[in-house]
């Protein structure tokens, strides 16, 4: 399989954005469909930040229907300071192209019950 600009991620998994050329072609895929993006800001020296990995993992398993991508703030500073990111970790919900929601911190339960509604599948999914 040929080697493409835009990281190619199966369903189910977490994609890491490493290049601005790769967060705008993975913001240019989604911004006119009607799928839910959930935007990681994180930092490889954050602790927080770390113990939610696993978890975002097991919630991109659960809910292959949802987009999981993950930013390092410090690899993508512009596109951290668009968003307005001042902690780590923050989790963006995007729809369209424009933010919905956003959670602030590694409050796991918070974000599973967020992205549940703004994926339009609250009553029909479980922790």
């Amino acid at each position: 399989m040929a080697a493409a600009s835009a990281p190619i991620a199966e369903e189910g998994q977490v994609i890491g954005i490493h290049a601005l050329q790769q967060w705008t072609d993975i913001f240019d895929k989604y911004k006119d469909c009607n799928k839910l993006v959930v935007v990681d800001f994180t930092a490889s020296w954050c602790g927080p930040c770390r113990f939610m990995a696993p978890i975002l993992a097991d919630y991109a398993k659960k809910m292959p229907h949802v987009i999981f991508i993950k930013v390092d703030v410090d690899e993508l500073p512009d596109v951290t300071q668009v968003y307005e990111v001042k902690a780590m970790p923050t989790f963006v919900f995007l729809k369209g192209g424009k933010v919905v929601h956003t959670v602030v911190g590694a409050k796991k339960d918070e974000l599973h019950a967020d992205i549940l509604i703004h994926a339009g599948e609250a009553s029909t999914l479980t922790a």
